[in-house]
Order: structure tokens, then sequence, then C-alpha cells
């Protein structure tokens, strides 16, 4: 008899997380600002986006389930891209409003590019995972994988990685010869909660 008891109040206590949990989420959402990136052409739309330093994914998919949502008060947001100068700024995000950031990236005129290069490619899960070459922010993995894509860097030895919120970074180093093609295959292994981006909402 007691210990169904103990069983009967461990599940009125579930309950009571759980709905108290629940109203905590509710109460949050409720006060959270939305912000929504629109990009103009292909570059501006595949540009990573960091808030407060954190990588939280390339501007065209910061959408629906993966939308943008953020505690009221001043953010950092900065949008990269490789060739261009960084769109760096701070904004205000107020309680359940919605902020539309117009993404308008300048062409860096100090960007070199090598008249002969080499090729990376790469097969790594999840798709939406940034890519650095030598500490450079050089777009996300699905830019270069699959047929007719591949990264482009001149040759010699490259530090590549890769790396997204929630997932222990890759890292590796590369020498490349002129035109050789090479691919990058891992997939990024799972890290702890607490390195799950704040500013994403997975529906």
């Amino acid at each position: 008899m007691k210990s169904v008891r103990k069983f009967s109040r461990a599940i009125s206590l579930a309950i009571f997380l759980s709905m108290f949990l629940a109203a905590i989420a509710s109460a949050q959402n409720s006060v959270e600002g939305e912000v929504q990136f629109v990009g103009s052409n292909k570059a501006e739309k595949s540009a990573g986006v960091w808030i407060d330093g954190q990588y939280v994914g390339y501007v065209s998919e910061l959408k629906d389930e993966k939308k943008v949502l953020l505690l009221p008060g001043q953010h950092e947001i900065s949008v990269r891209q490789t060739g261009y100068l960084d769109m760096t700024q701070t904004y205000v995000v107020e309680p359940a409003k919605k902020l539309t950031i117009t993404v308008k990236l300048d062409k860096d005129p100090n960007a070199q590019y090598s008249a002969v290069t080499s090729e990376v490619k790469l097969k790594v899960t999840p798709e939406r995972a940034a890519v650095f070459v030598d500490g450079n922010f050089a777009g996300y993995v699905q830019q270069f994988s699959g047929m007719g894509r591949g990264m482009l860097v001149s040759p010699g030895a490259h530090h590549i990685k890769i790396a997204l919120a929630g997932y222990q970074e890759f890292d590796t180093d590369v020498h490349l010869l002129p035109k050789q093609k090479i691919t990058i295959k891992t997939e990024l292994v799972a890290g702890s909660i607490t390195q799950a981006p704040p500013a994403i909402k997975q529906n």
C-alpha cells in the first residue's frame, strides 16, 4: 500500500513539474521578440548569422521552425560572408515584436583570390553547420556538398573547422596541391544540452 502511495505521489509530482515548466516556457515566449532576416541576393541569403557571438545559422534558413526568438534588450548581430565586409550592429529587441533586418553586404575591396585553386568537398552532417577556413567563415556545409559543389581554396596548408551550436567542433588540417580535389567526411558529435543556441526556437 505504501509503495502505491509513493508511486502516486511521484506521478503527481511529475505532472505538476511538467505543467510548471510548460507555464514558464509559455510566459517566456510571450515576452520574446522575433528577429527576421531578409537578403536580396545569393550572397546575402547564404551569409552566416552570429548573435551575441554565437553562430545560429545562415540567413535564408532562419524562419519557420528555425526562426530566431530573443529576450528583450540589446543584442549584437553580425552577418558574414566570404569576400564581403562583415555587417555588425547592435539592435534592440522589444517584447512580443518582430524586428526585420535587411541584410546588405558590401564586397571587401581587399579580398584576394588565387588564380590556381584546389577543391574541398564536404560530406558532413548536419549540413547546416558553419565552415571556417583558416579562421574565416567560408559558408555552410550544404554549399560544398553534392554534385557540382565544392569549396575552392588556394593551394597549400589550410586549417578547416566545422561548427554548430549543440555539437562538438570538427577540426582538421589539409595540405593541398594545385588543382587537387579532396573530400572531408564526418558526422558532428552532439554536445551537451547547455551548448544549444538560445536564439533558435525548434518547434
